[in-house]
This record gives structure tokens, C-alpha cells and sequence, in this order.
């Protein structure tokens, strides 16, 4: 059976180019849409690797990372050989309660609020004791373990929420991040999203530490983006 619509004008709707910011992430999401919109049926094979590569713009390389994601979480099977390819193994199912609304509300706040923070932290340019919590904690998150690595990025965050020079905005933010946390629980720790998400956290401390506010607003909005293509890719 052929994954292309008559047309093809439904797929061409998903597989637009990716934004550079975050490529990894959103291709999880455009690959996971297909299946979601029924656009390549349970039992079909999704387009060639060439072919997506070229739609949405990405390396052959970040593709079948992306692949292997939806591969280990039983999306799709990765047949080789002259017939081989891709093909839909079953619908995601979400797996979680903390769906449609709420999950939209959650990503906005937590973008408004951290964006903020951000924002609000790198105009006090922490310098002394501040400036090494948030090294101390940029090191923690680059030396943690997968199973360490969600409590590290946790403290990272917090940190910035706290060195804003708000407490209301530091206790929002801890609330709001433990709702992030059971959303994040819902979806498997990706390394390659972790990686990247990394090297956004060297970014967002440099600009902090330089007290660079365009840069910490920006930085910071791009690293909750690709989070939040996640959490939809995979629980919306």
C-alpha cells in the first residue's frame, strides 16, 4: 500500500520544513502527525527516507534518530532489505490524563513564566555566589545521568526562576514545573533531545552570565519549544 494521499496535499501539510532551532524535536512531531492523522495507515509504510529528508529539510542522520525514537516506542517498524522501510506498527496512544487543555495551558504558562525569568535573571547579571550556583548547575546537567538527568534540569531551572528577584515567581514556577515533570514522565527520555537540549542550557547560562537579555529571552524560548514539540508529539 502506497503512504501518499491522492494528491499528496495532506502530506505536504505536515512534512513542511523544520525551524533549525529545534530539529530533532520537531521531527519527531512531524513523524508522529502522519500517523496520528491517519495520513500513512497502521500497516503502511512511510515515505522513503529520502523523501522526508528532503521535505522537512533535516541530515539523513537526524531522520533515522528520529525513526529509532518512534521504533523503540513501538510506532513503527524498520524493516530492511529491497522491501524494507518504516511501517506503522499501531496508533500512539497517550498515556497520561493531562491532555488537550490543560496540556496547552501548562506550555503557556511555563513559556510566559520562564521567558520571563529569563529575561528578568539576565538583567541582574548574577554575578559571585549566583554566577557559580548556576555554573555548578550547568556542569550537574552536562555530567548527570539519563536517570538523573530530569532532577539536574529541574534545580537548572529553578535557579534561573529564582535569580529573577521575584519569590512569586520562583514559587510559580515550582508549581508549574511539577506539572511539567508528570507530563515529561509520560514520554521516554530521548538522548539526542538531551543532548541538544544541553548545549541550549550552555547557550541560556552564557547569555545570563553576560547579562544579555535579548539572548536569555530568546535562548530560553527556543529551549521550551522543542520540549513542548514533544509533549505533543506524543501525548496531544
Amino acid at each position: 500500500m502506497s503512504a501518499e494521499p491522492a494528491g499528496g496535499e495532506a502530506l505536504t501539510a505536515v512534512l513542511h520544513p523544520v525551524r533549525s532551532g529545534n530539529t530533532f524535536e520537531e521531527t519527531v512531531q512531524r513523524l508522529l502527525q502522519l500517523v496520528r492523522l491517519g495520513l500513512v495507515p497502521v500497516g503502511d509504510r512511510l515515505p522513503p527516507e529520502r523523501d522526508l529528508a528532503e521535505r522537512l529539510q533535516i541530515s539523513r542522520v537526524t531522520l533515522r534518530e528520529a525513526l529509532k525514537v518512534l521504533q523503540d516506542t513501538g510506532v513503527v517498524e524498520v524493516r530492511r532489505g529491497r522491501y524494507g522501510g518504516a511501517f506503522v506498527r499501531e496508533l500512539p496512544t497517550p498515556r497520561t490524563e493531562l491532555l488537550g487543555a490543560r496540556l496547552e495551558d501548562t506550555l503557556l504558562f511555563r513559556q510566559v513564566l520562564e521567558t520571563g525569568s529569563a529575561e528578568l535573571c539576565a538583567a541582574r547579571r548574577p554575578v559571585g555566589a549566583d554566577a557559580e550556583r548556576l555554573r555548578g548547575l550547568l556542569a550537574a546537567t552536562g555530567a548527570a545521568s539519563l536517570e538523573d538527568y530530569r532532577r539536574w534540569d529541574t534545580r537548572l531551572h529553578l535557579a534561573v526562576a529564582e535569580l529573577s528577584g521575584s519569590a512569586t515567581v520562583a514559587a510559580q514556577y515550582a508549581a508549574v514545573r511539577a506539572t511539567v515533570n508528570e507530563l515529561l514522565d509520560c514520554i521516554p527520555l530521548l538522548p539526542p533531545n538531551l543532548e541538544h537540549s544541553q548545549c541550549q542550557h550552555e547557550l541560556l547560562v552564557a547569555a545570563l552570565l553576560a547579562g544579555d537579555v535579548d539572548a536569555a529571552r530568546a535562548t530560553m524560548r527556543e529551549h521550551l519549544e522543542g520540549t513542548a514539540a514533544l509533549l505533543r508529539a506524543f501525548l496531544s
